[in-house]
């Protein structure tokens, strides 16, 4: 594929898929341990990745810079904030609060970045990070409700900030990789934190039904291959306040996607939410 049309492509590819994963959270949760899952979706995911290294003979890092900066992006990217997202849900944080702090990301992302990076950040990017941030809100609204356990909560804003961060030092320190390799020693690093979690909180559940394979093969290849190498290359081509700015069409994405496959109800709230997240991310992705 040409690389101007993965330019234009990415972006979008990228917001789909990522909708996906709250998709495969909800149909997996009734068969697996939530971090048992995710072990098991990064082991596999190194294997894949591995073959399609070999088969293509790609490099590997040469110095052990390079391993430990790719060891530490994944304990950041994957570890760290999806074991933190998925342990404060089985704790009873409701998933629209979840959203919500993960919809923080960018204004986190932004204030960060000119100190960190030298990123820029220009008064119309702002607007329209505002703007994401308040559709966004709006589309995860309805599902708000029921208590709030404030270590769960504390967690989540800890997972919230570990993909800031993560993006922010994958941005620094990632770009002579290819991104094959980078992506399997990044899930080395996010299987080294899970595995004590799992040790420590989990039984190692998982019930082989179609659906849970079903949704592990789609966990591997279309959101571990698929999602994090469209993120791999947009942080490598763009500005991270830019890329972390995207997030905010993930929840109008995904409740679209579970209205069509669980018939979950779509308020007018909700689909002002989605015109004003999709109004902000254009706004800022001009900025």
């Amino acid at each position: 594929m040409p690389s101007n049309l993965l330019a234009r492509l990415a972006p979008p590819l990228f917001v789909v898929i990522w909708a996906t994963g709250f998709i495969v959270a909800r149909t997996v949760a009734p068969y697996a341990e939530p971090l048992t899952f995710l072990l098991v979706r990064y082991v596999l995911a190194i294997l894949v990745l591995a073959l399609l290294v070999m088969a293509t003979r790609a490099p590997w890092p040469i110095n052990a810079r390079d391993w430990r900066n790719s060891f530490v992006a994944g304990i950041l990217l994957h570890g760290f904030y999806l074991g933190g997202v998925f342990w404060a849900v089985k704790q009873g944080l409701p998933a629209g609060i979840t959203a919500l702090v993960a919809g923080l990301q960018p204004l986190v992302t932004g204030l960060l970045a000119g100190s960190l990076l030298g990123e820029h950040v220009t008064p119309r990017r702002w607007v329209g990070i505002g703007l994401g941030f308040f559709g966004a809100a709006l589309v995860v609204l309805p599902k708000l409700g029921g208590g709030v356990p404030p270590l769960a909560l504390g967690i989540s804003v800890l997972a919230m900030l570990s993909i800031t961060f993560g993006t922010i030092w994958q941005k620094r320190t990632g770009g002579a990789l290819d991104m094959r390799v980078n992506a399997i020693i990044q899930y080395m690093g996010a299987a080294a934190v899970t595995v004590p979690m799992v040790l420590l909180s989990e039984q190692g559940h998982m019930e082989l039904t179609l659906p849970l394979l079903g949704a592990l093969a789609w966990a591997v290849l279309g959101l571990s291959i698929g999602a994090i190498g469209l993120l791999l290359f947009l942080i490598r081509q763009g500005a991270v306040v830019g890329v972390a700015t995207l997030l905010y069409l993930v929840p109008p994405v995904a409740a679209l996607m579970a209205f069509a496959i669980f018939g979950e109800t779509l308020s007018l709230v909700q689909m002002a939410g989605m015109a004003c997240a999709a109004l902000g991310v254009a706004v800022a992705s001009r900025g």
